[in-house]
C-alpha cells in the first residue's frame, strides 16, 4: 500500500470512528435520529450547512469547470452568495414553523402546511429523485478521487463500494450526528487543502495569480469571458437564479434547518457564509493553472484536473491529503442525502399508507432503507456517463420545483391551495423530467428566436411555468370553495 493510499483510508477510518462516536449516550429515536435533537449551535449549523458548498462538485466539478468552460464558472461563485442573502430571511421562519409542529422531513412541512398528506407523497417522491442524481454526484467524485490519488491502486468501482460502505455504516449508526461531526473534520481539512493549492499553485507556474490569467487570455483569448451564445450572459443569470431559490430547497438541507437550536444561527451564517463562498475562487485557480500544464483533458475527464495537476507537482503524501480531503467532500453531503432519502422514504410515503405503525417500526424501516437507497446510488453511479456539474444542475432543476410551495408556505395570508402546489410541482417536474429524457432546451422548441432566448436555462421555463399552474389552479379552487360554503347561506337570505 503506497503513503497516498495509506493516508486516504486512515482519515476514512478516523471519520468512520468520529460518526459511529457521535451517536455514544443519545438515545437514537427519530427526531435524534433525523435532525440531532434540535440542539445544534451556530458552529455545527455552519458545518453543515458548509458541507453543501464543499462536496465533490466544487472540489473536481468546479476546478474542472474553470478548465473547460472558463468565465461561465463563476455562476458556481455567485449563487451561493444570492442563496445566503434569501437564507437570512427564509430560514428562521421555516424553522420556528418546524419547531413549532415538531417536523422532521420537508415532506413533513407541506404536510402540515397544507393539510395534504398526498401532497406530502408527491413531495417526497420529487424530493428522492432530485437527490438521487445528487448521491451519484457524490459517490463519482469519490471514485475519481481515490482512484486517481491512490496512483490507481484502487479501482473506480471499489472506491464506490468503499464510499457506499462507509456512509452506510455511519449513517445507519448515527444519523445527522454523524454528518456533523464528520463535517468538522472534512471542513477543516479541505479549507486547508484549498487555500494551499489555490495559492501555491498559481505562484509556482506562473509567479502569481495575474500572471496566470495573462498567460490563459493570451493562448485563449476570451477564454475567460461569458461566450456569446450557449453558456451566454442569459444562461448566466438564469442558471444563478434557479440555482440560488433551489439551494434550501433540497430535502436534505431542510435537515439540517430543523436540527437548529435557535432561528439566530441562520442570520449568523448568512453573514458569513459569503466570505467563506470566496474560497471557492481557488478552487478555480486550480482548474486555470492545469489548462497550460495538465493540456488535453476532454469531456468526462476536466473533472481530473485538480487531482492531476496535484500528482504532477507534489509528492505521494501531499497527494494523499488532497485525496483524503475529496474523500470527506464525498462523505458529508452524501450521509445528509442518503438520512434524507431514507426519511422521506419511510416517514412520508410508507408511513402515509400505514399510519398505525409505531415509531420504533419506522426508525427501524428508515435505517433499513439506508442500504438500499445506497445500492439503488451505486448502480446508477456505475451506468450513468454525466459530468459532476450536468448531474448538479438536473438535480438542482427538480429540487427548485419545491420552493414555491416552501415559500407561500412561511407567509401569513397564503392564497396557494394544496391544489395548486400539487398541479405547478407536477407540471415543473414534468418539464425537467422531459426536457432531461430528451435533451431539449430553448433553442430546440424555439429555433427561430434570439440567442439570448436559446440560452436560458429551461429549469427557469419549468419553474414559471410551474408559479403560473400554482396561482391559476388555486384561484379557481379558492372560488369554487367560497362558492360552495357561501352557496347555503345565499339559500338562506333568500328563503
Amino acid at each position: 500500500m503506497n503513503v497516498a493510499l495509506s493516508i486516504i483510508f486512515g482519515f476514512l477510518i478516523l471519520a468512520i470512528i468520529l460518526g459511529v462516536l457521535s451517536s455514544k449516550g443519545k438515545d437514537m429515536n427519530m427526531e435524534q435520529w433525523s435532525v440531532g435533537g434540535r440542539g445544534f449551535g451556530t458552529a455545527l449549523i455552519f458545518l453543515l450547512m458548509a458541507g453543501e458548498i464543499y462536496t465533490t462538485f466544487t472540489f473536481l466539478g468546479g476546478s474542472g469547470w474553470a478548465y473547460g468552460k472558463g468565465g461561465p464558472t463563476f455562476y458556481i461563485l455567485a449563487y451561493g452568495c444570492l442563496a445566503y442573502v434569501i437564507s437570512y430571511f427564509l430560514l428562521p421562519k421555516i424553522w420556528k414553523y418546524a419547531q413549532e409542529h415538531k417536523l422532521i422531513s420537508q415532506s413533513d412541512f407541506f404536510v402540515k402546511r397544507y393539510d395534504s398528506k398526498l401532497l406530502g407523497v408527491l413531495v417526497s417522491i420529487v424530493g428522492v429523485l432530485a437527490i438521487i442524481p445528487y448521491l451519484v454526484l457524490q459517490l463519482k467524485g469519490l471514485s475519481i478521487i481515490v482512484a486517481v490519488t491512490s496512483y490507481n491502486t484502487i479501482s473506480s468501482s471499489t472506491a464506490i463500494w468503499i464510499g457506499a460502505i462507509a456512509i452506510t455504516i455511519y449513517v445507519t449508526i448515527s444519523g445527522i450526528r454523524g454528518s456533523a461531526w464528520t463535517a468538522v473534520l472534512k471542513d477543516s481539512l479541505i479549507l486547508i487543502v484549498v487555500l494551499f493549492l489555490g495559492i501555491f499553485l498559481p505562484i509556482h507556474y506562473y509567479d502569481g495569480i495575474q500572471p496566470m490569467f495573462k498567460s490563459i487570455e493570451t493562448i485563449r483569448p476570451g477564454f475567460l469571458a461569458l461566450p456569446e451564445q450557449g453558456l451566454s450572459i442569459s444562461w448566466f443569470i438564469s442558471t444563478v437564479l434557479l440555482s440560488s431559490v433551489g439551494f434550501y430547497a433540497w430535502p436534505h438541507i431542510q435537515g439540517a434547518i430543523y436540527s437548529a437550536k435557535h432561528p439566530a444561527v441562520f442570520r449568523k451564517n448568512a453573514i458569513i457564509m459569503p466570505l467563506y463562498q470566496l474560497i471557492l475562487l481557488f478552487v478555480f485557480f486550480v482548474g486555470f493553472v492545469a489548462i497550460e500544464q495538465v493540456p488535453g483533458l476532454e469531456k468526462s475527464n476536466v473533472d481530473l484536473a485538480l487531482l492531476k495537476i496535484s500528482i504532477q507537482t507534489f509528492d505521494p503524501w501531499i497527494v494523499g491529503i488532497i485525496g483524503a480531503a475529496g474523500l470527506l467532500t464525498a462523505l458529508v453531503p452524501g450521509s445528509m442525502v442518503l438520512m434524507s432519502a431514507s426519511t422521506l422514504i419511510t416517514k412520508n410515503i410508507y408511513q402515509t399508507f400505514f399510519p398505525k405503525t409505531s415509531e420504533k417500526k419506522i426508525i427501524a424501516i428508515t435505517k433499513l432503507m439506508v442500504p438500499i437507497v445506497a445500492l439503488i446510488s451505486v448502480y446508477f453511479t456505475f451506468n450513468g456517463g454525466d459530468t459532476l456539474v450536468p448531474l448538479l444542475l438536473m438535480g438542482f432543476s427538480l429540487a427548485t420545483q419545491l420552493f414555491p410551495g416552501m415559500f407561500f408556505g412561511i407567509l401569513k395570508n397564503n392564497f396557494v391551495t394544496k391544489q395548486g402546489i400539487t398541479i405547478g410541482i407536477i407540471m415543473g417536474v414534468g418539464i425537467v423530467a422531459y426536457t432531461t429524457i430528451t435533451n431539449t432546451t430553448m433553442g430546440t422548441v424555439l429555433p427561430s428566436v434570439p440567442q439570448w432566448i436559446k440560452d436560458i436555462n429551461i429549469g427557469i421555463i419549468a419553474l414559471v411555468i410551474n408559479l403560473l399552474s400554482m396561482a391559476a389552479v388555486s384561484f379557481i379552487t379558492t372560488k369554487v370553495q367560497n362558492n360552495r360554503m357561501y352557496k347555503p347561506l345565499k339559500e338562506d337570505l333568500e328563503k
